[in-house]
């Protein structure tokens, strides 16, 4: 059994990609393995992912094992064919080649990411059951200390305006790297509460599960 405090966890958001790459194959492996000609990435890099494989599309991994024509999809099982369809894996990744931190974080918070569950009955029973179905839309809820002069607060600002995805990452105190992926919001009006801190808020609306290494 283990417990940490998140003291000294840094936040960063991607604000620079390199050229999309075409993805040509991802075989059916432990992990799975990217076949994408003359890619261009070095191990510990970092990409967005777009597969013909939803449980792995528009997420972000860290490149493994990486040869001039391939790499590793690193921490991600694919070797079951119900699920990860031989021959459909293929799409497209794109380096993320720099990060902006986002400092003065007041407050970081999810919400969503529950089961859901259809319900059900036969005409017999007294009583309900269920079946798995889809997880809830999951989102990110940064608060930050207001200051429109702090690169962070601009990088935040311009993803909003765009509409666009943005990969964020966290490294925790320990080392470990949590990676999510998803459009991002930005209210750039305070709050006004006596006797608090100034903040603003950010929220990204998650397009896939996070990855965490």
């Amino acid at each position: 059994m283990a417990v940490s405090l998140p003291d000294g966890a840094t936040i960063a958001i991607a604000t620079t990609y390199g050229s999309v790459k075409t993805v040509t194959a991802v075989t059916n492996a432990n992990p799975g393995v990217i076949t994408s000609a003359a890619h261009g990435l070095l191990n510990g890099a970092f990409y967005e992912l777009k597969s013909g494989w939803q449980k792995i599309s528009d997420r972000v991994f860290k490149a493994a094992n990486v040869a001039t024509n391939a790499l590793d999809v690193t921490g991600i099982d694919t070797t079951d064919t119900n699920r990860f369809a031989a021959g459909t894996g293929v799409g497209s990744l794109r380096e993320i080649t720099a990060w902006t931190q986002i400092p003065q974080i007041l407050e970081f918070t999810t919400s969503g990411g529950d089961q859901q569950f259809a319900n059900f009955s036969f005409l017999e029973e007294d009583y309900e059951r269920q079946l798995p179905t889809v997880t809830s839309a999951q989102s990110i809820q940064i608060g930050i200390g207001d200051d429109p002069s702090l690169p962070g607060y601009q990088a935040l600002k311009a993803a909003g305006e765009a509409r666009a995805i943005r990969a964020l990452k966290v490294t925790l105190p320990n080392g470990a790297v949590l990676l999510y992926n998803g459009f991002v919001s930005f209210n750039e009006t305070p709050t006004l509460t006596k006797g608090s801190v100034m903040q603003v808020r950010a929220t990204i609306s998650l397009q896939g599960r996070p990855t965490r290494y």
